[in-house]
């Protein structure tokens, strides 16, 4: 799970990192509230989106006067923002974080991840901030440190003097520095993060350091008990079904195609959108409903795939281990009967109650099609999906 800005930047000052003070607005009488609040002469904006490249996209503005303040600030309320991370139908901005400018002097990059190779989570400093780590370890890999993080989240000290001096930093930014690279630690491992970032970390001319931005990402699989971070999310920057599939646990992601999937378990999942490109039809999303999923469930999964317009045909293929056919057959069932569908639905199912779920289909008297084996499935919805798209 994504966190904005301003949620990030809560948790880093509660855990004693330095971060400018700022105010996060929604409307014109909040923009206002802060403009008195933190007597702003002059402030940078920046919208709140789940997406990076906010700047090149026109989503940070430097305003010089309260009046160029609160002017900013209104056009990037409710802005639409579209690039290479947020996708065609892009993301809107419903609060834009105001702050006070800080006066640079140097800029820094100081993150936390899991490393994969190591199987560990890792502290990443480099004294090149501002660009991304990617583009730092392309163009500057020897200026990259990273440090293991402890189980517990601890740094040990002798690491800890090593990024400092990594960096750059002496005497009271030195001092400072550690203290910040500890805190990013403790805080990536007690919140279950798989992200945490900031970029720029910045030495201001009166030398101290600042989290001039940040960014926070949660591992899904362990929100269950991170109920605080819970509070931060924000639907309004998934999409509708994105939204929906997250209230009901369902594993799901938009994609390009026509073809809507709807099946239990990830592996599966991801063969079945690939036999279904290799029949040449195009997938239109992953959703996985998983191995022991309700009726309900099901119900409100097939909703989803009903509810995309690009989708022209959908296979649902289940695999009955775990999973009950005869429940994937009433959860279809039940789907059909409060949104009728006109497009083409093919179903194949293995596994346990296969027969009693199959009957349940024929019996409907609903036009399912229905197939032995998932190469006759994925055949069969894509020449359904082409014929259903030319009608």
């Amino acid at each position: 799970m994504n966190l904005h800005e301003y949620q990030a930047k809560e948790l880093l000052a509660a855990s004693g990192v330095p971060v400018p003070p700022f105010g996060v607005a929604g409307r014109r009488g909040d923009v206002e509230k802060i403009i008195s609040d933190l007597r702003l002469q002059e402030a940078v904006i920046k919208i709140q989106v789940h997406a990076g490249g906010r700047g090149k996209a026109g989503g940070v503005k430097f305003a010089k006067t309260p009046e160029e303040i609160l002017s900013a600030a209104e056009r990037l309320i409710g802005m639409k923002m579209v690039n290479n991370q947020t996708g065609s139908e892009g993301v809107v901005a419903h609060q834009v974080l105001i702050a006070p400018p800080v006066d640079i002097e140097k800029e820094y990059y100081l993150g936390a991840i899991v490393d994969g190779s190591k199987a560990q989570a890792v502290l990443i400093a480099s004294p090149e901030g501002g660009m991304e780590i990617e583009e730092i370890a392309a163009k500057h890999p020897d200026k990259i440190l990273t440090v293991p993080i402890g189980m517990d989240g601890s740094v040990r000290p002798y690491h800890l003097l090593r990024l400092g001096k990594f960096m750059g930093w002496e005497k009271q930014t030195l001092e400072e520095g550690m203290k910040i690279a500890a805190a990013i630690g403790k805080l990536f491992i007690d919140k279950d993060a798989s992200l945490l970032e900031i970029n720029p970390l910045v030495r201001s001319k009166g030398g101290k350091l600042w989290a001039l931005d940040a960014k926070l990402s949660i591992d899904d699989n362990a929100l269950y008990r991170q109920p605080g971070i819970m509070a931060y999310y924000d639907p309004h920057q998934q999409s509708p079904n994105e939204a929906a599939a997250k209230k009901y646990d369902l594993a799901y992601i938009a994609l390009e195609g026509n073809i809507g999937c709807m099946v239990n378990g990830a592996g599966l999942a991801m063969a079945t959108m690939d036999i279904i490109k290799y029949a040449g039809g195009k997938p239109a999303n992953f959703l996985d409903v998983g191995g022991s999923a309700t009726a309900e469930k099901i119900t409100e999964g097939f909703k989803i795939l009903v509810s995309d317009p690009h989708v022209k045909a959908i296979l649902v293929n289940i695999f009955g281990g775990i999973m009950n056919c005869a429940t994937i057959a009433e959860g279809i069932l039940t789907a059909l009967k409060e949104h009728p569908i006109k497009i083409p639905l093919v179903v194949r199912m293995e596994g346990t109650n296969v027969e009693q779920g199959k009957k349940m289909l024929e019996k409907s008297g609903l036009k399912i099609v229905t197939a032995d084996n998932l190469s006759d499935a994925a055949t069969l919805v894509v020449k359904e999906s082409h014929a259903h798209t030319h009608r």
